[in-house]
């Protein structure tokens, strides 16, 4: 039988489990000095998170942040565990924030900050790429800058 996975908000008891995740998630798709960003993301910046769960275990997580006056969505760290990337979980973790995002009557556009690494997945999900920055985050993950637009 296959196990059911479930997406639930993000609770202060994730954030051991969601740090070790991450760093399953370097240096493939993160820089290691992002591990002490992303624990200050969980200490100071989480508006909206969501943890992606299957058997108790957490197997991906990601948020949104907002700004001018909740008028544009911020996609926002977004990682999968390794041993169930391409299995889909993405997609249904986007796929959720989308459709939370799509109740918000203030919400006028969504963007997302990624590497060269993950944007062809945001591509192929309806985000149209706005620019690029070379070495961004850490040296070899750039920046890509891109919109959602419905498709």
């Amino acid at each position: 039988m296959k196990s059911e996975m479930i997406i639930r908000p993000y609770t202060v008891a994730d954030k051991a489990a969601l740090l070790e995740l991450l760093t399953l998630n370097v240096p493939k798709y993160f820089a290691e000095e992002e591990i002490e960003d992303f624990r200050l993301y969980l200490d100071h910046e989480v508006e909206l998170y969501y943890v992606a769960q299957r058997n108790n275990q957490i197997v991906g997580a990601g948020g949104i942040n907002f700004e001018e006056n909740r008028s544009i969505a911020k996609i926002s760290w977004d990682f999968i565990h390794p041993e169930y990337q391409q299995a889909g979980i993405g997609t249904r973790l986007l796929a959720h924030r989308l459709a939370v995002l799509q109740t918000m009557d203030d919400v006028k556009r969504i963007f997302v900050r990624t590497s060269q690494l993950a944007y062809p997945f945001y591509q192929k999900n309806g985000f149209v790429l706005l620019e690029t920055v070379k070495d961004y985050w850490a040296e070899g993950f750039d920046l890509y800058r891109m919109e959602y637009k419905k498709i």
